[in-house]
């Protein structure tokens, strides 16, 4: 009688670092040229991110018909859900109409933080 031997091999495991807050502050600046990119460029800033992000390229220039620009609150709403970010409607509102370009470069530097978020990890018994 022949006995039949199971061998199963060691798999990766992902692992997403999965956080329910932005990955920086409003002010925070990782890039210098970005900044500086944003403050002294800030429409071609704002509209290469939005294309990052995958809206049309010219979605930024919507901007301009409102108080509280709808466009980079639409572009911050949308960051917020699509990484499960947890914040309020009032501070996106907040931080469009006072912190334009920083807002920008916070959307930008989630989208880069998120962009390679799986990592995958030997799972080899120790011994």
């Amino acid at each position: 009688m022949a006995t039949k031997m199971v061998i199963q091999q060691p798999r990766a495991i992902a692992v997403t670092p999965s956080s329910d807050q932005w990955t920086t502050s409003i002010c925070e600046c990782d890039s210098v040229n970005e900044c500086c990119f944003s403050v002294w460029c800030f429409p071609c800033f704002a509209c290469i991110t939005a294309r990052d992000h995958g809206e049309c390229l010219c979605l930024p220039l919507l901007d301009i018909f409102g108080l509280i620009p709808p466009a980079t609150l639409s572009m911050r709403v949308s960051t917020r859900r699509r990484y499960g970010i947890t914040d309020t409607i009032c501070n996106d509102c907040v931080y469009t109409f006072f912190c334009g370009p920083c807002s920008w470069c916070q959307i930008r530097r989630e989208m880069k933080a998120r962009l390679h978020p799986v990592t995958l990890l030997n799972n080899r018994p120790m011994g």
